[in-house]
């Protein structure tokens, strides 16, 4: 009898030793006589268990947890006798907390299969959606997705179904759809999962972008950091030509749509959308200014769809399932589910998809199981590296998109970087600044200067040197860059810095004690 072994071959599981793992199987395998099938599959997203280790049964998938190479033999000698006394047996996959709790939608098929197997890609559901799209309007397609209430799941939150709206609305003779997939924040990882782990889902949904518009030509924008996802995604794209499912006539149809890949270069502002079209023009990546949007003169000057990874993903189940059943998930007008990226000083760090409106403190307790270091959480970053800061008393705030601009906050691309009671919040805030300084594109004053002097000033408070004087100058640097950088570079800067002022006040001391300027 063979035995089907699953190893997932993504970035973060093969950092922590994925490769090997297998090799070891295989040499082992081949040493005892045991008849293996090694499946490299992509990762469920639990980085505390990688990599996991999946052993197809008659009863379903049996995981063993955090493998390393030096537990292969006793793992397949297990499986003769009783796998469920072996230090890393986890049990049946569907019932490890991690995964018993969670919502899975665009996730679903992650770590089920080859992530480049299009008969996998369809035996598990895919390309359901384009399907129904292709029998649909373009009107109806962008109905169906205002009516599912999905927003962008990247920083500005805007709804998707109104930015399709006005791209078909707008006359042109070419449109095009571009994917954002420049994932730069800290602590975020989902965009690289789902390409890496379901490279088809992406191609699907921004097919079916391509139908509801009116383009036939789409691009994806890669971070130039993620290989793996671009050697998936290249290999997706050629086979779903081969098929039928890209190039002219798709699945038969009248519809045509092309689709590339295009390698960033490792510039963090051109994950903002305007400095991203001029990249892919083979310009200077510098933000644009705002009118004319995207949707009307976007790239090469034509309407144009730009949506991040998740955004584009979540089209395909809401056209293959409907709008309202996308709806029925979450709260208000947060909608569907939302992929968390728990990171930072956790027990338990990876990426859990849950229906909006699930507590900050649930995500930290029941899922992350804590600090790594077993100290008490102090602060907790959502939104990424320009996002605010969270003190304890506001661990139960419930994860949408009004509840956290309730409180100063924003959920961004769904980063949560967790930091125990060590953390030097004057540090974290001049590291929002340092970083600002770093990434800005330099087009506009307010950014490009504001940045550099709010880092002198909070390397005058790290050094504890600081006076009242410097805390009212960096008070009101903030306010002017957020009132007047062109884009959310500098806009945004100020809301980690100015949040851990307010809520971590003793971490800004200074030489004298008039800093009475309310932040």
């Amino acid at each position: 009898m063979t035995i089907s072994i699953f190893i997932p071959q993504d970035t973060t599981a093969v950092a922590v030793g994925a490769d090997r793992v297998a090799a070891v199987f295989e040499k082992t395998a081949e040493a005892t006589g045991v008849k293996l099938q090694i499946i490299r599959n992509g990762s469920r997203g639990a980085f505390g268990l990688e990599p996991l280790v999946e052993v197809e049964t008659t009863e379903g998938r049996i995981a063993f947890g955090a493998v390393k190479a030096s537990d292969v033999p006793s793992i397949l000698s297990s499986l003769d006798a009783d796998p469920e006394t072996h230090e890393r047996y986890l049990g049946r996959i569907a019932e490890i907390p991690w995964f018993a709790g969670q919502t899975r939608i665009t996730f679903t098929r992650c770590g089920l299969g080859i992530p480049t197997s299009l008969e996998n890609y369809r035996a598990l559901g895919g390309y359901a959606g384009l399907e129904r799209a292709l029998a649909l309007s373009p009107q109806a397609i962008v109905d169906e997705v205002k009516t599912s209430g999905l927003r962008g799941r990247g920083g500005a939150a805007f709804p998707t179904g109104i930015k399709w709206q006005t791209v078909l609305d707008t006359h042109s003779s070419q449109k095009y759809i571009v994917c954002n997939a420049d994932e730069g924040d800290s602590g975020t990882f989902a965009d690289r999962l789902l390409m890496e782990a379901d490279p088809f889902q992406l191609i699907e949904g921004m097919t079916i972008a391509g139908l509801a518009v009116g383009a036939t030509h789409g691009y994806i924008y890669l971070r130039s950091e993620y290989p793996k996802a671009q050697q998936a995604l290249e290999t997706a794209i050629a086979i779903a030509e081969k098929s039928g499912f890209l190039g002219e006539r798709i699945c038969g149809s009248d519809a045509a749509f092309k689709l590339e890949v295009r390698m960033g270069a490792g510039s963090y502002i051109c994950g903002e959308e305007t400095a991203l079209l001029n990249s892919l023009e083979g310009k200077r990546g510098v933000v644009r200014a705002k009118p004319p949007l995207p949707a009307i003169e976007g790239l090469f000057g034509q309407p144009t769809v730009v949506n991040n990874v998740l955004t584009l993903a979540s089209v395909t189940s809401i056209l293959a399932d409907g709008g309202e059943e996308y709806a029925r998930h979450g709260v208000d007008r947060s909608t569907g589910t939302l992929p968390i990226q728990l990171a930072g000083n956790v027990k338990c760090g990876g990426l859990i998809e849950v229906p909006f409106g699930i507590s900050l403190r649930e995500i930290i307790n029941e899922w992350g199981e804590g600090t790594r270091s077993g100290r008490p959480v102090r602060a907790v970053q959502v939104g990424g590296p320009l996002g605010a800061y969270l003190s304890v008393d506001q661990l139960d705030v419930p994860l949408t998109y009004e509840a956290l601009a309730a409180i100063g906050g924003m959920l961004g691309h769904g980063g949560v970087v967790v930091f125990d009671d060590t953390v030097d919040m004057a540090k974290q805030a001049h590291f929002a600044m340092d970083f600002c300084a770093k990434e800005s594109c330099g087009k506009c004053t307010p950014c490009r200067i504001g940045a550099v002097r709010g880092r002198e000033v909070l390397d005058r408070v790290c050094a504890d040197t600081a006076t009242s004087d410097d805390l009212i100058l960096l008070h009101d640097l903030c306010e002017t860059m957020e009132q007047a950088s062109l884009c959310a570079m500098g806009g945004l800067t100020p809301l980690p810095v100015k949040s851990a002022m307010n809520q971590f006040p003793e971490d800004f001391s200074v030489t004298d004690d008039h800093y009475e300027v309310a932040v």
